[in-house]
């Protein structure tokens, strides 16, 4: 469970020379613009990064997730926008295809997610609808041979660039919130799909997130995924892997911020000493290798249950709520050992400190999260 496959360790190299050679040059220059890192992305999709975990003949590499969780950990540590962009195509995307879709289905969309040609969105999120994914209100009317999909969707990662967007609305109004829904596959270019202006965030810069407005989208019944009014429970599946990806790229920003706070007290000097022989310093450091070492193995655990086909969905949600809780923490004690320098913009310690609270919320906010771990220790009862 917790010692690195040969595989595995493959992948962690590969992935760790990446991002030295190729992201961390342009990664502060990309967070600033806040640009989409199209070149990097398609270096990523060459070098097999993209449907890791699908099967072969999708044209994916028929990896373990966890082979997959431990690239998401070491790209995250060059910029936390390729975990997320990772996160959003090998997990909500691929995941909900693979799971649920039909032969045909899978045979037109996987292969050009993984030659990077069509890359899609997961669209769930609603204005009034975000943690209470149960509430949403677009509707989905049957009309002949098709569905008409109208309705607006907020926060959605990667609808700018995307093709392809799994849609979740209402088919059934009369039912109660949990049934009713369904998931839909949408081409991003019909018309009445407008996909509005990113919205300004805080961190994870280099990846959008866009409100969609559907206006009368007429969607072929073919397109259905998965079962009509089984959408709630396809998301509910699908999310619990992604709780996964987010705690890889927390501890990908952990440790990224760890290595910065270690090198630079090596390199500062106080009172004529470097500040790494001050006790207090090296308690901090001591501390914060401790966290993002407990973070990664919650991580793995819950990655190694998912392949091994156990129950994985209370380990998922420990992982994401701690993961993205010790981000932050290592993080804002990363800025503390760089001092001033730390709340500037010249070292990438502030950079982390920014990207990490976005774990703390997406995927369902750890308040989400704890409920979540209630809920499956009461079902599954003492040990």
């Amino acid at each position: 469970m917790f010692e690195l496959t040969e595989e595995q360790k493959m992948v962690k190299s590969a992935a760790r020379e990446f991002v030295v050679n190729e992201v961390i040059p342009v990664a502060k220059e990309i967070d600033k613009e806040d640009r989409y890192p199209e070149k990097i992305v398609k270096k990523l999709v060459e070098l097999g990064f993209f449907g890791m975990t699908l099967p072969e003949k999708y044209g994916g590499g028929g990896m373990e997730y966890k082979s997959y969780i431990v690239a998401v950990e070491e790209l995250s540590r060059g910029m936390s926008c390729l975990g997320t962009i990772m996160s959003v195509q090998n997990t909500l995307y691929a995941l909900s295809l693979l799971e649920f879709g039909t032969e045909e289905q899978k045979e037109e969309y996987l292969p050009d997610l993984c030659n990077g040609k069509r890359f899609g969105c997961f669209a769930i999120t609603e204005p009034e609808a975000g943690s209470d994914i149960a509430s949403i209100k677009t509707k989905a009317v049957r009309d002949g041979d098709e569905y008409i999909l109208s309705g607006q969707k907020e926060f959605i990662t990667m609808a700018d660039v995307a093709k392809v967007a799994i849609v979740f609305a209402r088919t059934d109004q009369s039912a109660d919130k949990h049934k009713g829904i369904s998931a839909f596959i949408v081409d991003t270019n019909s018309e009445g799909f407008n996909v509005e202006k990113p919205i300004e965030k805080l961190g994870g810069h280099g990846v959008h997130s866009c409100p969609i407005a559907l206006k009368d989208v007429r969607v072929p019944k073919e397109n259905l995924l998965g079962k009509e009014n089984y959408g709630f429970y396809q998301a509910l599946k699908v999310l619990a892997s992604g709780r996964i990806s987010v705690a890889a790229r927390s501890v990908g920003i952990a440790q990224a911020a760890l290595d910065a706070a270690i090198s630079y007290s090596k390199q500062r000097k106080q009172f004529g000493r470097y500040i790494s022989e001050f006790q207090l310093i090296r308690a901090k450091l001591a501390e914060m290798a401790i966290k993002v070492d407990t973070a990664r193995l919650l991580t793995y655990r819950a990655a190694w249950l998912k392949d091994e086909g156990k129950d994985y969905v209370l380990e998922a949600s420990m992982a994401k709520l701690h993961a993205s809780r010790i981000a932050r923490e290592v993080a804002s004690e990363a800025i503390q050992i760089h001092g001033g320098y730390g709340y500037t913009k010249e070292y990438d310690v502030e950079r982390y400190y920014r990207d990490a609270k976005m774990g703390e919320i997406t995927e369902g906010t750890n308040e989400i999260q704890l409920l979540i771990i209630a809920n499956e220790l009461l079902k599954r009862g003492i040990a």
